[in-house]
């Protein structure tokens, strides 16, 4: 998953994502080690927060458009 590295290259803390997905700091830590799974709807944020592909942000591809 690209959870960190997208976060990272846009400046924003963990706790900053976690206020936007309604999550603690730790929680989200956790999604981005991948101590714990992050869920379905949580993923669809994330994609559209970054504006990515869901498969783009799963690390399924290395190509972030999305299809339209």
């Amino acid at each position: 998953m690209r959870l960190k590295e997208l976060r990272e290259d846009r400046d924003y803390t963990q706790k900053e994502i976690a206020d936007f997905l309604h999550v603690k700091q730790n929680t989200y830590s956790q999604y981005e080690n991948r101590h714990r799974e992050i869920p379905l709807d949580m993923i669809i944020k994330l994609a559209d927060f970054y504006d990515v592909s869901i498969d783009y942000l799963l690390s399924q591809t290395n190509n972030p458009k999305r299809l339209k």
